[in-house]
């Protein structure tokens, strides 16, 4: 079993800032790539930032100088930073992990629950 709990998700107004935050737990020998995706009611989920477990970063076009992401390999732990957040970057927010899980040493994926970001005034 594994587990992630998202945090830090809520209300700002344009041009505010939140940190979000997943730790993951569980049945995980070594995770590989951690990142956060978003999603809109009526559009796809899509890649927000992706970060490797060298520290390899992707963000999308859209928020590339706006976002940071980071991780705690350590504590099996993934953040992202949002400033100067804008009314379209309202969505729900989903960590996704790549992991090898224990004891198979197999490959798989997983999805955090979501966490609600919302800008408005």
């Amino acid at each position: 079993q594994v587990q992630l709990v998202e945090s830090g998700g809520g209300l700002v107004q344009p041009g505010g800032s939140l940190s979000l935050s997943c730790a993951a737990s569980g049945s995980i020998f070594r995770i590989n790539d951690m990142g956060w995706y978003r999603q809109t009611i009526g559009k796809g989920r899509e890649l927000v930032a992706a970060i490797t477990r060298g520290g390899v970063t992707n963000y999308a076009d859209s928020v590339k100088g706006r976002f940071t992401i980071s991780r705690d390999n350590a504590k099996n732990t993934v953040y992202l930073q949002m400033n100067s957040l804008k009314p379209e970057d309202t969505a729900l927010y989903y960590c996704n992990i790549r992991f090898l899980g224990r004891p198979t040493l197999r490959e798989d994926t997983y999805w955090g629950q979501g966490t609600q970001v919302t800008v408005s005034s």
